[in-house]
């Protein structure tokens, strides 16, 4: 059984791996162009390098796994049609992208932006009167992994947390659940819309115009989902027109953003350049998934973590 890895791994992991499953012969490389794929039973890989024409090369691959969440990188329906089973690194952007999230929210509502902003003038001024998160309500789009642990570090800031999802299920950190089409009923209620989507036909473009309109004056989107969630157009109306206090931005319909947008300037508007998700743990929780999925592989198990539904996307 032959394992490609397309990421930097530490030497430790390598030679522990390598005790641990000696019957595994485990490859490791910068670029997918550097192997040959024909004898290559599993894939894993962080980026979009696996593209429709190196896969029909792969004839004997089973398995990807991808150390990352979104799978809108891997060439789906290909992967489908050669019946490979693809697994990601669901969970593991859970601590950091919530503790960005609320990051952000007590920086834009503590004032730190100015703080820095006047210390490097050296100017001793209070500015704005500082705000707090404590007391607000947050509508959190997307109740998953990430959703959930953004929900339960709010509530430890006394903010009520209200949980939009497909099906309507009850999660633990959420004071209230609610379904896709109640949106824009909440809308009005809320002082901070979360959005935690991944990229999928159903949530491309789920917000329009109409939805910042509904907004409150004094709100804040965050994204931290997919960019294609809302067309960047449709925020920069929303923050010139001040249908909404701010915008924080860690995703866009192109990346990088151009430097031509307006979003770079406009002073209600946090851009973060895909950053949130990153943590300096990231690679050794994929690493631990994948060797828990490995070790069921070997075993003949078929339950591995994260398995992926391709028709769906996530």
């Amino acid at each position: 059984m032959k394992v490609l890895f397309l990421f930097k791994v530490k030497t430790s992991f390598k030679e522990y791996i390598s005790r641990k499953y000696p019957g595994v012969e485990f490859i490791y490389a910068a670029s997918i162009d550097e192997v040959s794929l024909e004898d290559i039973d599993v894939i894993a890989t962080e980026k979009e390098d696996l593209t429709h024409e190196n896969l029909k090369t792969a004839k004997s691959l089973r398995w990807v796994m991808l150390a990352a969440v979104g799978v809108d990188v891997l060439p789906l329906k290909s992967l489908q049609e050669k019946g490979v089973i693809v697994t990601n690194s669901h969970g593991v952007h859970k601590m950091p992208l919530a503790e960005s999230v609320v990051a952000h929210l007590l920086s834009i509502e503590r004032g730190l932006p100015g703080i820095y902003k006047r210390q490097a003038e050296k100017r001793w001024e209070l500015g704005k009167m500082p705000g707090e998160v404590n007391g607000s309500t947050a509508l959190i789009v997307g109740t998953g992994a990430i959703g959930g642990e953004i929900g339960r570090l709010l509530q430890a800031f006394h903010v009520h947390t209200i949980g939009c999802n497909r099906s309507g299920t009850r999660i633990a950190s959420m004071n209230e659940t609610i379904l896709f089409p109640e949106i824009m009923e909440k809308l009005p209620e809320v002082d901070y819309v979360i959005s935690i989507l991944p990229s999928t036909p159903d949530t491309r473009w789920i917000y329009q115009p109409e939805h910042f309109k509904a907004m409150k004056e004094s709100a804040v989107f965050v994204n931290v989902g997919r960019g294609d969630a809302v067309k960047e157009q449709v925020i920069i109306d929303a923050l010139t027109n001040n249908e909404i206090r701010h915008a924080v931005l860690d995703v866009f319909e192109t990346e990088p953003l151009d430097e031509s947008s307006a979003l770079w300037e406009l002073p209600n508007c946090t851009v973060s350049p895909h950053m949130s998700s990153m943590s300096d743990q990231y690679i050794n929780r994929s690493l631990d998934i994948m060797e828990t999925n490995l070790a069921k592989w070997l075993t003949g198990e078929k339950d591995l973590v994260n398995i992926v539904d391709l028709t769906k996307g996530y």
